[in-house]
Protein backbone atom coordinates (compact mmCIF):
# COMPACT_ATOMS: atom_id res chain seq x y z
CA UNK A 1 0.00 0.00 0.00
CA UNK A 2 2.88 2.40 0.77
CA UNK A 3 4.18 1.92 -2.77
CA UNK A 4 0.82 2.74 -4.32
CA UNK A 5 0.42 5.84 -2.16
CA UNK A 6 3.96 6.91 -3.04
CA UNK A 7 3.25 6.61 -6.75
CA UNK A 8 0.01 8.59 -6.50
CA UNK A 9 1.63 11.31 -4.39
CA UNK A 10 4.68 11.57 -6.67
CA UNK A 11 2.54 11.90 -9.78
CA UNK A 12 0.25 14.46 -8.13
CA UNK A 13 3.18 16.54 -6.89
CA UNK A 14 4.87 16.60 -10.29
CA UNK A 15 2.43 19.27 -11.44
CA UNK A 16 3.24 21.49 -8.43
CA UNK A 17 6.88 21.99 -9.35
CA UNK A 18 7.86 25.12 -11.28
CA UNK A 19 9.43 24.25 -14.65
CA UNK A 20 13.08 25.24 -14.81
CA UNK A 21 13.42 25.50 -11.01
CA UNK A 22 15.27 22.92 -8.87
CA UNK A 23 12.92 20.21 -7.64
CA UNK A 24 13.30 17.26 -5.30
CA UNK A 25 11.23 14.38 -4.04
CA UNK A 26 12.71 12.58 -1.05
CA UNK A 27 11.23 9.32 0.22
CA UNK A 28 11.82 8.16 3.79
CA UNK A 29 12.33 4.41 3.91
CA UNK A 30 13.90 2.29 6.65
CA UNK A 31 17.03 0.27 7.31
CA UNK A 32 14.98 -2.95 7.19
CA UNK A 33 14.24 -2.39 3.49
CA UNK A 34 17.72 -3.57 2.55
CA UNK A 35 18.15 -6.30 5.16
CA UNK A 36 14.69 -7.70 5.87
CA UNK A 37 13.01 -8.40 9.18
CA UNK A 38 11.63 -11.60 10.65
CA UNK A 39 9.37 -9.57 12.97
CA UNK A 40 8.07 -6.99 10.48
CA UNK A 41 7.97 -8.76 7.11
CA UNK A 42 5.19 -6.72 5.46
CA UNK A 43 6.63 -3.43 6.75
CA UNK A 44 10.09 -4.27 5.39
CA UNK A 45 8.59 -5.26 2.04
CA UNK A 46 6.72 -1.96 1.67
CA UNK A 47 9.86 0.03 2.49
CA UNK A 48 11.81 -2.00 -0.07
CA UNK A 49 9.07 -1.22 -2.58
CA UNK A 50 9.42 2.47 -1.79
CA UNK A 51 13.16 2.27 -2.48
CA UNK A 52 12.33 0.75 -5.86
CA UNK A 53 9.83 3.55 -6.51
CA UNK A 54 12.69 5.96 -5.85
CA UNK A 55 14.65 4.40 -8.71
CA UNK A 56 11.67 4.29 -11.05
CA UNK A 57 10.63 7.88 -10.42
CA UNK A 58 14.22 9.11 -10.65
CA UNK A 59 14.27 7.70 -14.20
CA UNK A 60 10.78 8.97 -15.00
CA UNK A 61 11.19 12.53 -13.71
CA UNK A 62 14.80 13.19 -14.76
CA UNK A 63 16.14 15.68 -15.53
CA UNK A 64 13.55 18.09 -14.14
CA UNK A 65 13.00 16.47 -10.70
CA UNK A 66 15.55 14.61 -8.58
CA UNK A 67 14.14 11.67 -6.63
CA UNK A 68 16.07 10.11 -3.77
CA UNK A 69 15.40 8.29 -0.52
CA UNK A 70 16.77 8.33 3.00
CA UNK A 71 17.01 5.08 4.94
CA UNK A 72 17.48 5.64 8.70
CA UNK A 73 18.43 2.99 11.24
CA UNK A 74 18.51 4.50 14.74
CA UNK A 75 17.88 8.22 14.99
CA UNK A 76 16.60 8.60 18.53
CA UNK A 77 15.14 6.46 21.29
CA UNK A 78 11.62 6.59 22.65
CA UNK A 79 11.20 7.77 26.24
CA UNK A 80 10.10 4.34 27.43
CA UNK A 81 12.98 2.36 25.84
CA UNK A 82 14.84 0.40 28.49
CA UNK A 83 18.55 0.81 29.11
CA UNK A 84 19.03 -2.79 27.99
CA UNK A 85 17.30 -2.05 24.67
CA UNK A 86 19.31 1.15 24.21
CA UNK A 87 22.62 -0.58 24.87
CA UNK A 88 21.77 -3.40 22.46
CA UNK A 89 20.63 -1.04 19.71
CA UNK A 90 23.71 1.16 19.99
CA UNK A 91 25.96 -1.91 19.80
CA UNK A 92 24.55 -2.73 16.36
CA UNK A 93 26.22 0.24 14.65
CA UNK A 94 29.90 1.00 14.21
CA UNK A 95 29.52 4.55 15.59
CA UNK A 96 27.36 3.46 18.55
CA UNK A 97 25.59 6.78 19.05
CA UNK A 98 22.05 8.14 19.16
CA UNK A 99 22.50 10.98 16.65
CA UNK A 100 19.17 12.77 17.03
CA UNK A 101 16.93 14.27 14.35
CA UNK A 102 19.50 16.75 13.02
CA UNK A 103 21.12 14.00 10.93
CA UNK A 104 17.87 13.58 9.00
CA UNK A 105 17.75 17.32 8.34
CA UNK A 106 21.40 17.22 7.19
CA UNK A 107 20.62 14.33 4.83
CA UNK A 108 17.66 16.20 3.33
CA UNK A 109 19.79 19.32 2.85
CA UNK A 110 22.55 17.28 1.19
CA UNK A 111 20.15 15.72 -1.28
CA UNK A 112 18.41 19.01 -2.05
CA UNK A 113 21.60 21.04 -2.43
CA UNK A 114 23.52 18.58 -4.58
CA UNK A 115 22.42 18.97 -8.22
CA UNK A 116 24.06 15.70 -9.28
CA UNK A 117 22.38 13.11 -7.04
CA UNK A 118 19.23 11.27 -8.09
CA UNK A 119 18.01 7.69 -7.74
CA UNK A 120 20.05 7.15 -4.59
CA UNK A 121 19.22 5.79 -1.16
CA UNK A 122 21.19 7.61 1.52
CA UNK A 123 21.73 5.28 4.47
CA UNK A 124 21.67 6.86 7.92
CA UNK A 125 22.80 3.84 9.86
CA UNK A 126 25.81 4.91 11.93
CA UNK A 127 27.87 2.27 10.17
CA UNK A 128 25.50 -0.59 10.92
CA UNK A 129 26.06 -1.96 7.43
CA UNK A 130 29.81 -2.36 8.13
CA UNK A 131 29.51 -3.87 11.62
Amino acid sequence: MDRLKGAVINNACRELFVPGQPADIIHLTDYVAQYGSTNHIAYAATKAGLENLTLSFAKTFAPSIKVNSISPFLIMFNENDTEEYRTGALAKSALGIEPGPDVVYQAVRYLMENPYVTGECLNLDGGRSVK
